[in-house]
């Protein structure tokens, strides 16, 4: 695997933050920034044979036309995508941004985000899409699409960046969780943050001990790390301590322990993705 991160854009309003989030990180590590944007297979298309839509008794010119015009659409989509790219490439470079490139591909976003040519070590996007004022109690899209096939880590981009300093591992003992620790101690990224490791209903025995091992973990890499244990649903307890005690980063699991998961990132995963102002770096 490469140390690229790979930055999703489009003309979302959290454009500039994703950009600006992959500055972050890529400066952190350091590491590469590729900025990707998929055009959709219509526009990107080109000339297409459209004979099929052409009724009984329409003139040859009617097909003529109807074919310059989705060549005319395919040359402006493409041709704002290339806009898109180099606003976004400028953006990241004055943010820190390493080494950065562009990629305009079209096609699957999916595919040409986590598939093995792409080969990142970091996936950065926004929380919603184009239309994100219209859906504000929702999730974009293709965000549940990319967490779901993504072998590494993928960031959530929050609508407006703001410097990073503390972060809070919501830790619930699972094995994403315990893999986003074992992440962050491993990784340059996380050198100097203030680090907390929060976990709700730490009742038993064994989720203390888990608590302690991660904070060990933590402490073993050098890093600055401190336990909390809350009280109340997952949800509600880590929406409150974020916003009482100011966090920059929220880090989580994208599983839950639910066995009834109708949610590929799980309940609490998605309530907190859309609850909170935060970015959110999530580890399956």
């Amino acid at each position: 695997m490469t140390n690229k991160i790979i930055a999703l854009v489009d003309d979302s309003i959290y454009a500039t933050s994703v950009c600006e989030h992959a500055a972050w990180a890529s400066a952190r590590r350091p590491a590469p920034v590729e900025l990707l944007h998929v055009l959709g297979r219509r526009e990107a298309a080109g000339r297409q044979d459209l004979s099929g839509t052409i009724r009984l008794g329409a003139r040859s010119a009617l097909l003529d036309e109807l074919a310059t015009l989705d060549a005319q659409r395919s040359r402006i989509a493409n041709a704002q995508g290339r806009a898109l790219l180099e606003d976004a490439r400028k953006l990241t470079e004055r943010a820190g941004g390493v080494q950065v490139t562009t990629r305009l591909e079209q096609g699957d976003l999916i595919e040409q985000a986590t598939g093995r040519e792409a080969d990142p070590s970091l996936i950065v996007l926004g929380k919603r899409g184009a239309a994100a004022d219209f859906a504000q109690g929702h999730l974009g899209s293709n965000l549940e699409r990319i967490v779901r096939a993504a072998r590494v880590p993928v960031l959530v981009a929050s609508r407006a960046f703001r410097p990073i300093q503390k972060v809070l591992i919501a830790f619930d003992g699972g094995a994403s969780a315990m893999k986003a620790v074992d992440h962050i101690a491993a990784s340059p990224t996380f050198k100097g943050l203030q680090i907390e490791v929060a976990m709700a209903h730490a009742g038993s025995r064994d989720s203390q001990g888990q608590l302690d091992e991660a904070i060990l973990r933590l402490r073993a890499a050098g890093l600055s790390a401190d336990m909390r244990l809350l009280t109340g649903a997952p949800e509600a307890a880590l929406t409150a301590h974020l916003e009482q005690q100011g966090h920059d980063l929220l880090v989580m699991g994208a599983y839950g322990h639910s066995r009834l998961r109708r949610l590929i990132i799980g309940s609490t995963t998605t309530q907190m993705l859309i609850d909170s102002r935060l970015p959110v770096l999530l580890f399956r």
